[in-house]
Parts: structure tokens; sequence; C-alpha cells
């Protein structure tokens, strides 16, 4: 395969911190790289330097002459904002050829599932996952051979996830896609780089497999580690040992073998295979079962955004107990956050009996707001505690140093803390309470792939009740026992997570159709609009698919299998059988 792209040693290093050192690699055609790695280990620097908007500060970053490379930038650009999406697509091109190839910027925009009316929008009044549509037909206007896209799933809800692994699962070119989407990641790639130690650690492998490969090299590391360090001692304890005979017995030989030997250590020292530092925090939930038949109770709810705003969808009745852990599923502006506010609100402002929203009166409850505005911009971190527990000043400061706020940092105000280092803090916060309930709003989007992890196992060691919003799917099928779907202005409960997918993926193929109809374009069959088949065929695609992930499931080292996701598995793939008339 040819060539795309090659670093040679590149280096770059950020006033407070080294990012990269002596990196080099060689992106080929075909090759569908995930970049994953910790929050502020470089992964975005690492697209801007391959992009040319950022120069190493030695080594180069080669692109082949025949490869036509565009970026998927993370965020709109504010210039972009009061242009309507048919003039932000053809602010790409040329200006003098911005007429002639119009019907390019519409084909475009017509294949990311936008219709004629969608075309006149301004930029700046789209939704999260609307832009990201729009970024990527401004990158595709111009035929790129390879694109660079920068955490394109961040605030996406999950019709326009799914639409974005169709679209990565068909595009023809190749793409490095920085992600926390585990799910995406193995879906759509073939390849990962992991940032580490300041370098890249290739794998030929997509990224769940990458990961476990990683980790079996972080073991092999350690032991050699240890053999060394074994070694180092032994050495140094014999060079000490030399050189006090040297001393005591005046005798030069045995201070100059001691001088060697300590020339030996520093060599061994400098040789010494290098391990990578351990997550400072790990996050513990701490929770309470309560005996009571329900921790909340909903009936004839109206969702509303604000009290005086149209219902956005009704809740006829549900409940939730201790144990349960609901995700709350649907498009972005479906309400979903909305309902949350409101529960919320009513904890904090307990209504009558009768009142559509009844809580438990002895509940504890705590909220994780995705706005993060739960914290005082006014209030230092030790301070901005408080309210969570009674805990003393003490425990509050070492809750912080083990979260990985220095002791230096106590001090300062909440308004100088990063969103991810606001997030971090309110999950501190949360730590440290023991709640009957949690309400989770998007508590993922700051999150890396460790701190996803981290997340799912809290919750399924949690005692007490959740009500979680995320798009993310591995943390919904990882933690969560019952489904949500708000669709149509209702809320329904599903039990099979996989069929609420396929729900949601139907609509969202069904959508493309429509805004292909709607721009006066035909529906041809092409890589983005896949035929709808059989509900036979369906049947056993999803079986192949079932049986083909128990396999690979069955392959991984025992401490690493799920065996309920196993079981889970194992009796779909029985009744798919049923269905299927194939015993």
């Amino acid at each position: 395969m040819s060539t795309l792209l090659s670093a040679q040693s590149i280096h770059y290093h950020t006033t407070s911190t080294p990012l990269f050192e002596a990196v080099s690699f060689t992106l080929k055609k075909g090759d569908r790289i995930g970049l994953v790695g910790h929050n502020g280990c470089g992964k975005s620097t690492l697209l801007h330097l391959l992009f040319g908007s950022l120069e190493p500060q030695s080594g180069e970053v080669t692109l082949a002459s025949h490869c036509l490379m565009e970026r998927v930038e993370q965020h709109l650009p504010n210039s972009l904002e009061p242009l309507t999406m048919l003039q932000a697509v053809l602010d790409k091109l040329p200006e003098d050829q911005r007429l002639t190839e119009q019907w390019r910027a519409e084909c475009v925009l017509s294949d990311m599932g936008f219709t004629l009316d969608d075309w006149s929008l301004s930029a700046g009044s789209l939704s999260g996952g609307q832009h990201t549509r729009l970024l990527l037909a401004r990158a595709l206007i111009s035929q790129p051979d390879l694109l660079l896209l920068d955490e394109p799933s961040n605030h996406l809800d999950l019709p326009t996830l799914l639409w974005l692994e169709r679209f990565l699962l068909t595009w023809k070119g190749s793409f490095v896609l920085v992600s926390h989407d585990k799910r995406l990641l193995d879906k759509v790639t073939n390849c990962t780089w992991v940032v580490r130690n300041h370098t890249l650690c290739s794998f030929g492998m997509p990224c769940s497999e990458a990961l476990q490969a990683l980790e079996q090299m972080n073991d092999d590391e350690l032991k050699r580690h240890l053999v060394e360090q074994k070694e180092i001692d032994r050495v140094e304890k014999s060079a000490k040992r030399l050189a006090t005979w040297g001393r005591v017995y005046d005798n030069e030989d045995l201070s100059r073998k001691a001088k060697n030997m300590e020339k030996r250590l520093e060599r061994l020292k400098d040789a010494q295979t290098e391990l990578v530092a351990a997550t400072p925090w790990k996050l513990r939930l701490h929770g309470e079962a309560m005996k009571a038949n329900r921790l909340l109770q909903l009936s004839s709810l109206s969702v509303t955004p604000a009290p005086e705003a149209p219902s956005l969808f009704q809740v006829i009745a549900q409940q939730i107990k201790s144990g349960e852990r609901v995700a709350i599923i649907g498009s972005n502006g479906c309400g979903k956050s909305s309902l949350l506010r409101m529960l919320w609100h009513s904890v904090r402002q307990p209504s009558a009996p009768g009142y559509a929203i009844q809580c438990h009166p002895r509940a504890r409850v705590g909220f994780y707001d995705q706005s993060l505005k739960q914290l005082s911009d006014d209030e230092t971190l030790i301070d901005a505690l408080a309210v969570f527990s009674d805990l003393s000043q003490e425990q509050r400061k070492m809750a912080l140093i083990s979260a990985g706020f220095a002791f230096v940092r106590h001090s300062q105000r909440v308004r100088e803390l990063s969103g991810g280092e606001r997030s971090r803090l309110l999950m501190v916060g949360l730590s440290l309470a023991n709640y009957h309930l949690l309400l989770l709003d998007e508590p993922t989007n700051h999150l890396d792939l460790d701190g996803k992890a981290e997340l799912a196992e809290a919750l399924n060691q949690f005692a007490g009740g959740v009500l979680l919003v995320t798009h993310d799917r591995e943390l919904i099928e990882q933690s969560c026992n019952r489904f949500w779907l708000v669709n149509h202005g209702e809320l329904s409960e599903w039990h099979d997570i996989e069929q609420l997918y396929a729900e949601l993926d139907f609509e969202a193929s069904g959508s493309e159709q429509a805004a292909l109809h709607a721009s006066g374009e035909p529906a041809p069959v092409t890589a983005t609009q896949p035929v709808r088949n059989s509900p036979e065929e369906l049947l056993l695609q999803r079986l192949v698919e079932l049986e083909a992930a128990l396999e690979a499931e069955l392959r991984r080292k025992p401490k690493h299998q799920k065996p309920k996701l196993q079981q889970q598995w194992r009796t779909e793939i029985e009744q798919l059988y049923l269905k299927l008339e194939l015993v």
C-alpha cells in the first residue's frame, strides 16, 4: 500500500510538559486509525502537527504529493456561524470555483442527511450533531484521501452517533480518529495508536484488542523492571561495600573497582525499563439501598424545559427502586436533561402528595449537572466540596490530593479550572457523600477511556438507584439494567438494548432517505444508504454478529471475560435459532 504520510523523530513540548519525544510512524492508504490516550496527553496536538497547523520543535512530518488531507475540527469556527450551511461548505473551495461547483456542495449536504430547506439555515443555529455533519461536509467537498477527526462523537445523541458510525464504516478513504468512544473505535478502525510515555504505541488491531495488548505489555514491562531493579540493588550494595573496604584498608584496587561498579550502576539505571505512571484517582460512589418499595415515582408528568414552556414529552407512569440503574436515551433536545433538572428541582423543593413527581422523603439524592453549575465559581476547591458532606477539612484535603489536585491548588478558585478539572471536582464531591439515588446528566462528556471504565465499575457497585442520561453505549450496556427511550413526545421502556439500537438506526436511515427525496435527488443505494433487508435477513445478520462476538469473547483471558454478557448473548442466540427455525 502507498504511503500517505510519515513522521520522523518529531519532538513537541509545551511550556509546562513534554508531549512527544522522538515519535516516528508511517500512515498508509487503507489505514483507519483510532488515536487514544488519557486527557491532556496530546492527541489533539498530534492532529495539529499532522495537519501542519503546528510545527514540531524538531523532526519532520511529510505528506505524500498524491495525498489530499482534510481535518474535521472539534468545534464549529466562529467565522462560519453567520453563513448558511451551503455557504459554509462552499467556503472551503477557492472563490472562483464556488459557482461552478455548487452542485457538488449540494450533493455532499444531501449525503450528510440535510434537506433542501436545511441548506439555508445559519450554521450558528445548528445542534451539536448537525455541526458534526456540516464539518464533515466541508471536509469531503475536497474529496480527501485522508481525514483527521478530532472527537467527532462528542455531544452527539445516539441516533447521530449511529449515523457517524455507519458513515465511517462505509467511507473509502483513510482516517485518524480521536475518540473516547470504545464501541465506535472497535467498529470503524483497523489500527490503534496509543499516546503513552510521550510517544506512540502502534497496534494493528481495533481499540479493545489494542488495550488488552497494551495491558499485557505493561505487565511484561513491570516484570522486566522488577528484575532490573533487583540487579540494580545488588550492584549498588556491592559498590558501597567495595568503597567502604577501599577506605578502611586504604586499598586503591578496591576503590577503583567500586568506581567502575558505580559507573555500571548508572548505566543500568539509565537503561531500566520505564513504567507508565498509574492513574492518580480511583472513582468510588458510595451508595445505600433503601428498604422502601420505591425511591422515585413519576405519574402523568409533562416534561418541559421551563415552567411556562411547551411540553417536550409525557411520562405516564414509572418508578425506580434501589439497585435499578436506568439509562435515558433519545435525540438531542428531546428533553432528557430537562427531566433530570425537574427531578432535582422537586427534590430540593418537595411538592404536596399527589404531585407528578414523588421522591421518598428520607432519600438522599445526588445530581451531576452536565453544565457543572453546581460548583460555585467564587469558592475555593476545598470549600466547594463542603456542600456534599459534613467531612472535615482534612478529609476533603486528602480527597482532593488523591484526585490529583496538589495541596498548593486547594485555595484556587473554581472559575480557574478547565472543563475536565471541574468535572473531576464534581465527581470528587459526589464520591464523598452517601446517596440513595443518583441523577447523572452526561457525566462522560469530559472523561477519557479510563475514566469511563471507572464510572461504569462505580455504578455497578452502587447500592442505590441511578437515573443516567448518556449517549455512551459502553456505559449504557455495562452499567444499566433498565432503558427508557424518549421519542416522538413519549417515554417508553425497552428491555432489549440491541432492539432499541436497531429502532434508532432504522429511524436515522429513514431520515437520510427522506433528506435525499426532499432535495430532489434520487435515493440511490450507496455506502451511506444501505438497502433495508428483510426481517429474516436482519435476524440472520444479528445471529452472525452475536456468534462472532461470543467467539471473540471466549478467546479473551478469563479475567477479562464478562460471564453475564456471554449468558445474555447465548440466550439471544437461542431465541434467534427458534425464530429462524434453525433447530
